[in-house]
């Protein structure tokens, strides 16, 4: 039973009345009758993560906004989606926007927080639209009480989703991720106790405090799956669905026919064997399988498709998108780009000496976790894959056609 996605794919988004007569905002009604401390509670007893990547518990960043010092307090619904494989943010705002917004006053209820900002990339057209719409449509009704609710855009690069990167945009400055501590929830735009969270947690939050365990039940993820499968789109799939039931019953399997050699569970995050179609999708599951969640946009390769070629768009996309702040990303990315295409070429050499050198160097010496980003689907792929490292290193071709367990 879907608890999010209860519409049609191709239905115009979700408008004011469509969403009360679901049930919308009767979790924040909820929210305000129970109390701050009770929705935290809730929320973390449903063990929320963050849904952009890090999968960090949404009620102890709630709590550490909450018990902060200083005012206003501030809300980031973050939608800064720029991740090539991802786009259930820009679907949920674009059909969903009431759901989003509920949640950013539940979390606002809940942190103490007067202002929020809806933060999205500016080339998300249709999603600024329909958040906007939601925002007249809410304030008109007064759902939104004191809660004082803007639209923010990011530039469309990918650093900008990072949730002190989105700070910065906000307060007018380049898109460049803060070192930290301090944290948001701690100091964050102008200084003040601000609660940056991912849009789709900010839906689930609404529906949790609404529904309580029953509803949430296993719990739920949205999950986007590209053309590297029959039937591409975003899905919602209860916690514990297998990337076999994603990938071969959501998606209806490769398209190209073929099985599937290998998955990313995100561009950011590291290659997972077959052998783990089926690995159930849980946080704690897949962390230990050696990879993450990360924002679900799970890509494939098949049997027959070669990882380095792979690896080679990955790296530049990387190379393009790192945001020249911190020298040592500046150094990963091109390096690892510049080795990645040698390697492609055929070009002899110790591969596998170079890339753990220059990612050992690096590690953890970023303002943000890019570095971590660039080197996980490398370092991960030689250890799943070195048939086709050895391969290229010899005759600049691979056969890609052995399935690794």
């Amino acid at each position: 039973m879907a608890l999010l996605l209860t519409r049609p794919p191709d239905a115009p988004p979700e408008r004011l009345d469509e969403c009360l007569a679901a049930g919308g905002y009767e979790g924040l009604r909820k929210a305000r009758e129970i109390g701050p401390d009770e929705v935290i509670r809730l929320v973390g007893e449903a063990d929320l993560r963050g849904r952009g990547g890090a999968g960090f518990p949404a009620a102890k960043k709630w709590a550490l906004a909450r018990a902060a010092q200083g005012a206003p307090k501030y809300v980031v619904a973050n939608g800064g989606e720029h991740e090539p494989g991802s786009r259930k943010d820009r679907f949920l705002v674009a059909m969903y926007p009431h759901r989003v917004l509920e949640g950013v006053a539940v979390c606002a209820h809940a942190t103490g927080a007067t202002v929020a900002y809806l933060y999205l990339i500016e080339d998300m057209a249709d999603a600024i639209e329909s958040a906007k719409t939601a925002i007249e449509e809410a304030q008109a009704k007064a759902l939104l009480g004191d809660l004082e609710v803007h639209v923010a855009l990011a530039p469309t690069t990918y650093v900008a989703g990072e949730e002190t990167a989105a700070l910065e945009v906000i307060e007018g400055k380049k898109a460049w991720p803060r070192r930290k501590p301090p944290y948001p929830g701690q100091a964050g735009l102008f200084g003040k106790p601000t609660t940056v969270t991912n849009v789709e947690t900010l839906a689930w939050a609404a529906g949790i405090v609404r529904g309580g365990a029953d509803w949430w039940g296993p719990g739920a993820m949205l999950a986007t799956l590209g053309n590297d499968v029959v039937r591409p789109g975003v899905y919602e799939v209860p916690l514990g669905t297998t990337f076999r039931a994603l990938i071969e019953g959501c998606g209806e399997g490769a398209a190209g026919g073929r099985p599937v050699r290998a998955i990313l569970p995100a561009l950011s995050s590291a290659f997972l064997p077959a052998s783990a179609l089926d690995l159930p999708m849980t946080n704690a599951a897949v962390k230990a399988a050696g990879s993450n969640l990360g924002c679900g946009g799970v890509s494939i390769l098949e049997d027959g498709s070669c990882v380095v070629e792979r690896l080679v768009e990955i790296s530049q996309f990387f190379k393009r998108e790192q945001c020249g702040q911190c020298p040592p990303c500046r150094m990963e990315t091109s390096t690892l780009a510049a080795v990645l295409e040698k390697l492609a070429a055929g070009a002899p050499g110790d591969y596998e000496t170079q890339i753990e050198k220059i990612t050992s160097f690096t590690r953890g010496k970023g303002n943000c976790s890019l570095i971590e980003m660039a080197a996980a689907p490398v370092l991960s792929a030689l250890r799943h894959f070195p048939e086709d490292f050895a391969a290229h290193a010899m005759t600049g071709r691979c056969g890609g056609s052995a399935t690794s367990t």
